[in-house]
């Protein structure tokens, strides 16, 4: 199985068994390039459905101080989206979780809209987004994407409208990505208030799959998200687990308790 097969089996096996998908997201590179293969078999062994990579840039413009910080760590270990790339590639030849690839424009530009989709659909990749990429201007690269196969998943904030949700919808495959809240990526103590309607107003448009993110960091949360939606993204929670090890020192033992903690938020 390949490409949008694996993002829709994942998200029926989760229908048929009455939960939510778990969606754990990790920067590539962060806390170090040799790291993202192990932990991202720590997030399969802790039960995820999904696992987010993010290609580390150096404006993440909707990205919050922890996965900033984690980009810039990526960063100065010298990795780019060709790395991100073959990291995918790397990740995929031990598990067979779907993986969706979190990023940016601007290194999709500079590697070419073809050569990326060529490259992401070879490495195993099962879905892309791409965070500041209108959806006006996207139809080119999600045309590219879905010709191999790959899944370009698109994103639905709290001020879309409903002829912008029915439009996003019209053009995503795999699952929608809700934003839970306006603002940055970044733990919150809450979900909000109008999350229910948002993600109500979104599978009124569309029989795809929604996945909440932004904001989601603790047991409770994933609950509640999951009470709602199809999907749960965590991500700040986990790299920030991940940034706290590695400053105590702890780099030896950090894919262990990464499973761990992954596991204690995720239920499993």
């Amino acid at each position: 199985m390949s490409g949008a097969g694996r993002i829709a089996a994942a998200f029926e096996t989760c229908r048929t068994q009455r939960r939510a998908a778990r969606i754990p997201f990790l920067v590539c590179g962060d806390p170090s390039p040799e790291m993202t293969v192990p932990l991202c078999e720590a997030f399969a062994r802790a039960g995820a459905d999904v696992i987010e990579l993010g290609v580390p840039f150096t404006d993440p413009l909707a990205d919050g101080p922890t996965i900033q910080r984690a980009a810039g760590r990526a960063l100065a270990h010298g990795v780019t989206l060709s790395q991100s790339i073959a990291m995918a590639a790397a990740v995929r030849a031990r598990i067979g979780v779907p993986l969706v690839l979190f990023t940016y424009v601007n290194p999709i530009l500079r590697m070419g809209e073809e050569a990326f989709a060529e490259r992401v659909a070879g490495a195993g990749v099962d879905g892309v987004l791409v965070t500041d990429l209108p959806l006006e201007e996207g139809e080119g690269l999600r045309a590219l994407l879905m010709d191999r196969g790959v899944d370009p998943i698109l994103l639905v904030a709290p001020t879309s409208g409903s002829a912008r949700i029915a439009a996003a919808a019209r053009a995503a495959r795999g699952f929608i990505y809700c934003i839970a809240r306006m603002g940055v990526t970044g733990a919150r103590e809450d979900l909000p208030e109008g999350l229910a309607g948002e993600v109500a107003s979104i599978r009124d448009a569309t029989s795809l799959p929604v996945g909440v993110g932004f904001g989601i960091s603790t047991p409770h949360q994933v609950k509640a998200a999951g009470a709602i939606a199809q999907g749960v993204v965590v991500g700040s929670a986990l790299v920030a687990f991940i940034e706290a090890a590695v400053a105590r020192g702890e780099m030896v033992s950090v894919v262990a308790q990464v499973e761990k903690e992954a596991s204690r938020i995720f239920g499993t």
